[in-house]
Parts: structure tokens; sequence; C-alpha cells
């Protein structure tokens, strides 16, 4: 794996655990603004609004620099639409970016001809 493809892997996963956050935290001010006084959801809609975005545009970066096939596409983008999808996606990125310095530190080493 180049370096390009880990930065894109990386800004995925830096994004998604917040946007993730983003969602759960939107849905508490959804509940808290019909059975309150309590209105953050203009404020939260935003945030999440802008994280969603964002993670969408780093995940079609990611899609493209990686390769995937279109069922990890698929599986990456059902979990920017699950409230907690998020930190699955950040901790299976987190173990591919893992992988691919294993694998190229035992390329560096000889250990491998990857």
């Amino acid at each position: 794996m180049d370096m390009k493809t880990l930065k894109a892997l990386h800004r995925l996963r830096l994004v998604s655990a917040p946007e993730a956050v983003s969602f759960l935290l939107l849905l508490v001010c959804s509940v808290l603004k019909r059975t309150t006084d309590f209105n953050a959801v203009p404020v939260m809609g935003a945030v999440h609004g802008v994280l969603f975005v964002a993670y969408v545009l780093l995940w079609a970066d990611a899609w493209n620099r990686a390769k995937w096939s279109p069922a990890t596409a698929a599986w990456f983008f059902l979990m920017a639409v699950i409230p907690v999808g998020g930190f699955f996606a950040e901790r299976r990125l987190r173990r591919s970016q893992d992988d691919a310095v294993i694998a190229a530190r035992a390329r560096k080493q000889g250990v491998v001809n990857a």
C-alpha cells in the first residue's frame, strides 16, 4: 500500500469516530427537543452535517485509492448511516492501517517478498 492510500485511510479514520459521536449527540438533542425546552438540534445538525459530508468525501477518496470492492465500499458507507457505525469503521480502518505498516516493515527487512 502506498503512502497516499495510507493517508487517505488515515483521514477517513480520523473523521469516522467524531461523525459517529455527532450522530449520537444529534439523536439525544432530538429527544431533548421533544421532551424539554432544550433545543440544540440546529447546532448539532450543522455539526453532524459537516462531519457527514467530510466522511463521504473522504470515503470516496479512500475507495478510489484503496481500490475497495463494491461490498467493502458499501460497508464503509453504511457505517456512516448507522448511529454507532463510525466506531466500527474506525476500528476496521485502524486494523488495516496497522497491517499495512507491519507488511511494509517486513518488506523493508526482507522477511517477505510482497
